[in-house]
């Protein structure tokens, strides 16, 4: 079965542009880390990218994975969402069993 990289949405990417991510040299990072109440939990930060990463780029800003967390969001959406809560960069994985409500962890 042919497992592609995860995608990132244009909302996100524009929401990168807005608070100006690239031009203060940093890149939207998405890394999976064990923990979290249902096994796995999403790291989201704003980064520098490293040698080994896969770069996702788009409208001039990029999202960057290692390779330790790229099984884990293989076909996976990243996008941004706005919400009466807040707003915040979402993962839409279809490789998570069951998620929290948290919305940043996961089982598989």
């Amino acid at each position: 079965m042919l497992t592609l990289p995860p995608t990132v949405t244009p909302r996100a990417f524009e929401r990168l542009a807005e608070i100006g991510a690239a031009a203060n040299g940093k890149v939207l990072r998405i890394a999976v880390e064990g923990g979290g109440c249902s096994g796995f939990q999403y790291e989201i930060d704003l980064d520098t990218p490293k040698d080994d990463d896969l770069v996702l780029s788009g409208a001039g800003e990029s999202v960057v994975l290692d390779p330790v967390s790229l099984p884990f969001l293989a076909d996976a959406v990243i996008d941004f969402e706005e919400e009466l809560i807040g707003a915040r960069f979402v993962i839409n994985n279809p490789n998570a069993t069951s998620s929290c409500g948290c919305g940043t962890s996961f089982s598989m």
